[in-house]
């Protein structure tokens, strides 16, 4: 019994000695620490490592960037680091937009009645031209107009944006105004890739008044 005992104390303190850890820690302390899918600690944690196994390690915070990495256990691949450390960076995407309720939305903007149908068309153009340097539809005819996505790339985002415009009613003039914004949530993505984008609730500093300029010199007065 007793050399039971002492046999399972050996083992005990044998797996003790090789068992393996990795320290992981972020510079913001209360960013999520993720491993497998599944949240296990804010700014730093513990991990201990099955000498078999793979642990994919994730770092989040929102408005800064995420992080991730892989360790592994000794016979599952190269030997693991005895800590890992995330200097966490703001997210540039998020510091280049504003959050708004302007984006993806018709807005109606009323024509100030003083504007004839061809003035107004005019400088509906001129405010757009302000903003876009490329317009890919035009026809004054319909009073419909459409701009080239404008793409912006950044560390883990692509951004396109563009506007369009279109005659709502005719009495009293009346045009709809929609400036879409759209993401990928990768770096580098091709605007011609629609399947990867979707709808952001935020839009690129650069555009945040072209709805109030709409309002300012075409509307109503």
């Amino acid at each position: 019994m007793k050399s039971k005992i002492i046999v399972l104390v050996v083992l005990f303190v044998s797996f003790l000695l090789n068992a393996q850890t990795v320290k992981i820690s972020a510079s913001e302390t209360d960013a999520s620490i993720v491993i497998n899918g599944q949240n296990v600690g804010s700014g730093n944690y513990k991990l201990k490592m099955e000498s078999k196994e793979c642990y994919k390690v994730k770092v989040a915070k929102p408005g800064f960037l995420n992080y991730e990495a892989t360790v592994c256990g000794k016979k599952a691949g190269p030997e693991a680091p005895k800590s890992i450390y995330f200097e966490m960076k703001k997210d540039d995407a998020e510091e280049a937009s504003v959050k708004t309720d302007q984006a993806n939305v018709d807005f109606e903007i009323e024509v100030n009645k003083d504007l004839n149908m061809l003035d107004a068309w005019r400088l509906t153009t001129q405010i757009v031209t302000d903003y876009f340097d490329a317009i890919e539809v035009s026809d004054k005819e319909t009073s419909y107009l459409r701009t080239a996505w404008s793409v912006q790339s950044f560390q883990q985002n692509t951004i396109r944006t563009r506007l369009i415009i279109k005659l709502a009613k005719s009495d009293p003039l009346t045009f709809k105004v929609k400036l879409n914004s759209e993401y990928s949530g990768a770096s580098g993505t091709s605007v011609k890739a629609d399947e990867q984008f979707r709808d952001w609730d935020r839009i690129l500093r650069k555009y945040k008044n072209v709805i109030s300029d709409f309002s300012t010199r075409l509307a109503k007065k």
